[in-house]
This record gives structure tokens, sequence and C-alpha cells, in this order.
């Protein structure tokens, strides 16, 4: 007998979630490969016609601008769910998040009560 395992089911937010951070992760190999498209470029020496300096700039420029313009919506929509994913809205998270002030805010003060 063979044993049937369920079928796999996944939330379709936590698969868009996956699937954004995935996508986030592939942004800077995505960014490099791109940034090496000018390299590919003629540069005049086999006959063609050579691409102007000005004209890679603003490429690369323009690869620049749209790479941090992803990153933006990335971040947006990562914060986005952070805040939904909290049992008790928004609000929570804040307060989680905070760290306890200590009596003094020198990261040496108590390095001593750890020691022996």
């Amino acid at each position: 007998m063979s044993q049937q395992r369920p079928p796999v089911f996944l939330e379709r937010q936590s698969y868009r979630r996956r699937r954004l951070m995935d996508a986030a992760r592939l942004l800077p190999v995505f960014g490099a490969a791109l940034f090496m498209v000018p390299l590919l470029w003629s540069k005049g020496d086999d006959g063609g016609p050579a691409v102007q300096t000005s004209t890679a700039m603003i490429y690369v420029f323009g690869v620049w601008a749209v790479l941090i313009l992803c990153a933006a919506v990335f971040s947006k929509f990562a914060r986005r769910w952070r805040n939904n994913d909290s049992p008790h809205g928004p609000s929570s998270l804040k307060a989680s998040t905070m760290i306890p002030r200590t009596g003094s805010s020198h990261p040496r003060a108590h390095a001593d009560d750890d020691v022996g």
C-alpha cells in the first residue's frame, strides 16, 4: 500500500510574498547582467557603427534608475505585508520591535554583568 501525501496548499498571499522575495533576491543579479550589456555593443572595430559613449551612459543611468524603482516597489510591498501579518495590526509591530532602554546608552556599560 502506498501512502498518499496530502496535496500541498499554499495560501495565495504567502505564495505571492515568497515570489516577491525571490524576485528581490534576484534583482542584483539581474542588475549586474543589465550593466554588462554595453560591453557587448560594437566598438566600431569590425566595420559596424560604434555606439557613442553618451548613449552608453544614458543606458547605464537608465538601468540604475529602473533598479532603484524596482527596489522601492519591493520595499513598499514587503512593508505592507509585514504590517498585515501582525495579529493585532500595524501598531503591535512598532511596540514589539522597540528595544528597551537600559540605564546607560554606552554598549560597554553592562559588559561586566556577564562575566563570572
